[in-house]
Parts: structure tokens; C-alpha cells; sequence
């Protein structure tokens, strides 16, 4: 047979197109999913229901006034509540945050006063103060593997009980004496406790530090290592010590950055009323852990933004004004918090199992 003869080989003609087969592991989610899983947006969402229902039921809300109120008594909170979240993220938290704070405002207003020291003298060793305890109660907790809990629930005993009986010891009252005609003062209240004016209503400048703080945390979480080793440290400590994460100075700053928050919001108090009570403080805490959970923060670590605590402060402040502004018995406040946190987790658990499903 000539090579002429030879019959062509058989061509099979390609198969129609069909839908693309994707793996599931690799499939790419669209921007509504991915927008969903982030953890802020469960709490923004609720952020915007208590604000409208509010400006319906409270109409004084809708006064420029009344809403630099909400904001002031959101950034007291939402200050706290930023390196709270950071350190849950990290997973742990600490019960001594409230009593902390009173403990910087006391170590401040004593020194100051009872020494004749310049305030700023007093401010700097409460600085010191406060970053020591956090850095304690970090020691500690890496040093013998006891839970936070454990931890911060005996510091948090500590301070409450070194608050008062110090006090009274120093001053003779459960109250430090006034600071306001010290060297120092109208500086120091410039720093942490003065107002400004934008469009006649009066804003305090903790609402301008406290947005100042969420922008900075925010950064340090998504583009710096140490925001990195944060969410490491959180999700797996032994895993992220194999990587090479710095386990023991992660755990240790991040309780710090609670007593630097815990000392700005103490100096805050002290040069607002120029005196501190010092049994104040005690539930704080939860109200801050509160904010960061509804802000999207879990317990478990390893999950969270530091724009998620950002709305659950003003949620908080919010529901705190909102129902004195309504004429609402003020009673009613714990219990509509409750409602509320329970509500924000619920539906933060669903947005991420709505997200994440396939």
C-alpha cells in the first residue's frame, strides 16, 4: 500500500465547552462573601440599627450637642476597648483593665499632690505604673502557663484592694485630693481632657485620640509583623513558636498596651474632675471585653479588627445616652447591653458561617 493509500488517522473532534469545574479549596469567593467575613461588619450592621432606632425614639439625639455626648462616652470606652481587643485577638484577656485604669489616675493624683511634685511628675510615674502591671500580668501568665482568667483575676483583686486601702492611708479619704491649682495642670488637661469647638457643638479631644488610636491599631494589625504575630499567638501559641514568632514578647506587650490604655483613660478621669475616687472601676472591664466581642473579637483568639471594638463602643454609648435622651428608666441599661451583646454574637456567628460557606 503506497503512502498515498494510507488512511489519515482519526481526529477527535474537541469537547464542547461546559462549565469550568473549579476545586472548592481554591475556588475564588465573591466580593460580597469576602466583604461578609470580615469581622467588623456583623457589629457595623448592628451599629446602624441602634443608631436609627435611637434617632427615632430619642429625637434630642438628632442635636449636634447630644451626639458629641454619644461620642464622648463612646471614645472613654472605645480607648480601652482597642488594646483589649488586640490582647483577645492574641487570645487572652485581662479582668484588671477597669481597676487599672483607677490605679493610674490615683498613682498620678497622689504623687502629685501629697509629694508637691509637678503633675507631669506624677503622670510619667503612672505611665510606669501601669505598663509595669501589664507587663506582670504578661510575666506571669507565659512564665507559668496559668490561664488569663487566673492571672488578671488576682491582679484585678490586688489593685482593687491596694486602691482603696492606699488611699485612705495617704489621704485619710477614699478620694485623692485636688490637683487643679498644681504646676502642670492646665497642660496636662489640654492633653487628655480638653474640648474643642467644630460648628458650635463641643467636642472632647478623647474622641479625636481615640479615633487617632483605632487607625494606628488598625495598621499595626494588617500591615506590620507584629500585627502578624498577634493573630498567630492567637490562633496556634505552639505553632506560631515553630515559625519563629516571638511568643513570650507578643503575650508580654500586648498586656503592656492594655496599661498604656488603662493609663491614658486614668489620666483622662483624673484631669476631667480633678479628683478620683478609688473604689471606681470595678465591672469596667466587662464593659470593655463587651465592646470587643461585639466588635468581632472571640474569645478563642486568633479573630478580630480593631474597627470592629470602634462600633461596639459606640454601641455602647449609643444605647447609654440613647435611653437617658428617650426618658427611659435608666434601670433598663444592663439589661439592654445583655440583649445586645447576646445579638451581636448571634449574628456574628451567622455572617461568618455565611461567608465561609460553600
Amino acid at each position: 500500500m503506497s503512502m498515498a493509500q494510507q488512511a489519515e488517522p482519526a481526529v477527535t473532534p474537541p469537547p464542547a465547552p461546559g462549565p469550568k469545574q473549579t476545586d472548592g479549596r481554591t475556588r475564588e469567593r465573591s466580593v460580597a462573601l469576602r466583604v461578609l467575613a470580615r469581622p467588623e461588619v456583623g457589629v457595623f450592621l448592628g451599629a446602624v440599627a441602634v443608631f436609627v432606632f435611637f434617632l427615632i425614639a430619642a429625637p434630642t439625639l438628632r442635636d449636634g450637642g447630644s451626639m458629641a455626648t454619644v461620642l464622648y462616652q463612646s471614645s472613654t470606652i472605645g480607648i480601652m476597648a482597642l488594646p483589649v481587643a488586640l490582647l483577645m485577638i492574641g487570645g487572652e484577656f485581662d479582668l484588671s483593665a477597669g481597676v487599672a485604669v483607677v490605679t493610674s489616675a490615683l498613682t498620678a493624683g497622689m504623687l502629685s499632690y501629697q509629694l508637691t511634685m509637678n503633675v507631669w511628675m506624677g503622670v510619667v510615674v503612672a505611665l510606669v505604673a501601669s505598663l509595669a502591671v501589664g507587663a506582670f500580668n504578661g510575666w506571669v501568665l507565659v512564665k507559668t502557663g496559668l490561664p488569663s482568667f487566673l492571672v488578671t483575676l488576682a491582679t484585678f483583686l490586688v489593685l482593687q484592694g491596694v486602691n482603696l486601702a492606699v488611699t485612705k492611708l495617704v489621704t485619710g479619704n477614699v478620694a485623692t485630693d485636688d490637683i487643679s491649682d498644681m504646676d502642670g495642670f492646665d497642660q496636662a488637661k489640654a492633653l487628655f481632657a480638653s474640648s474643642f469647638d467644630v460648628g458650635g457643638v463641643e467636642v472632647k479631644i478623647t474622641v479625636v485620640w481615640w479615633l487617632v488610636f483605632a487607625a494606628l491599631a488598625t495598621w499595626v494589625l494588617l500591615r506590620t509583623k507584629y500585627g502578624n504575630w498577634i493573630f498567630a499567638v492567637g490562633g496556634s501559641q505552639e505553632s506560631a513558636r515553630a515559625v519563629g514568632v516571638p511568643v513570650t514578647f507578643t503575650k508580654i506587650t500586648l498586656f503592656m498596651l492594655v496599661g498604656f490604655g488603662a493609663w491614658f483613660v486614668g489620666m483622662h478621669q483624673l484631669f476631667s474632675f480633678n479628683t478620683v475616687q478609688s473604689g471606681e472601676g470595678v465591672g469596667q472591664e466587662l464593659i470593655y471585653i463587651a465592646a470587643a466581642v461585639i466588635g468581632g473579637c472571640l474569645l478563642t483568639g486568633g479573630y478580630g479588627s480593631a474597627i470592629g471594638p470602634v462600633f461596639g463602643a459606640f454601641m455602647f454609648g449609643m444605647v447609654n445616652q440613647g435611653i437617658v435622651f428617650a426618658g427611659w428608666n435608666p434601670d433598663w441599661f444592663k439589661a439592654f447591653l445583655g440583649v445586645m451583646l447576646l445579638g451581636a454574637v448571634l449574628i456574628n456567628l451567622y455572617v461568618r458561617r455565611a461567608a465561609t460557606r460553600r
